[in-house]
């Protein structure tokens, strides 16, 4: 066997390490990994365009959800009924609702992203919803990125027949659970940017209250 090479002899010692060391080496420098609703920016452009985590792609059946303690993505449940969600749904960062999670929103663009990945989404309207008695409001929302619906500005410029079609995925998705959900008259983009605003405001008070603390 060749004698090591001085470059060889300059190679850092905990990349020598067994693999197993190593990731146990990495695991006590006690690193966390960066959580989608708190440590990626909501982006200069909200509440108009912004940055978007999916949680559940186009045509799934499954509920995926944000585990808001450790920032993963966590399968829920399967939905019971025979549906599957029409457009990527997930939430926007550094936001927070009333019902103390961040809000939501669906992103009507070509294809299906995989839960876990972000985008740039453009707000064009707001969806009012009650879940069992509960205020739980979407935004509707273009992907900014996708040309064929980058250059929609508003809900109006949507087929009626899209709109219907979310509409009942909504109203839909929970009766086999025997859960009540109420879909309202959809609004246009301009309460959509109120509602982001406010809660990014509810955020940010959030965020000071807990420094207080």
């Amino acid at each position: 066997m060749a004698p090591p090479t001085e470059q060889s002899e300059q190679i850092p010692a905990v990349q020598k390490l067994p693999l197993n060391e190593r990731i146990l080496s990495s695991m006590t420098r006690k690193n966390e990994a960066a959580h989608p609703w708190h440590d990626l920016e909501i982006g200069p452009g909200a509440p108009k365009i912004f940055n978007c985590v999916v949680e559940i792609s186009k045509g799934s059946k499954v509920k995926y959800e944000l585990d808001k303690k450790t920032g993963l993505i966590m399968v829920d449940r399967v939905l019971y009924s025979s549906v599957v969600y029409p457009h990527n749904y997930g939430f926007i960062p550094r936001t927070l609702c009333e019902d103390n999670d961040p809000m939501d929103v669906l992103v009507i663009m070509q294809e299906p992203v995989l839960p876990g990945c972000f985008l740039r989404a453009k707000a064009i309207g707001l969806m009012p919803m009650i879940d069992q008695g509960e205020k739980d409001d979407k935004i509707i929302a273009v992907c900014a990125d996708d040309p064929e619906y980058r250059d929609y500005t508003d809900i109006k410029d949507l087929p009626p027949h899209r709109l219907a079609e979310i509409r009942r995925f909504f109203e839909d998705y929970k009766k086999n659970e025997n859960k009540d959900v109420a879909v309202d008259e959809f609004l246009p983009a301009t309460n959509a940017y109120e509602a982001i605003q406010l809660s990014m405001d509810l955020y940010a008070n959030y965020i000071v209250e807990s420094l207080r603390r």
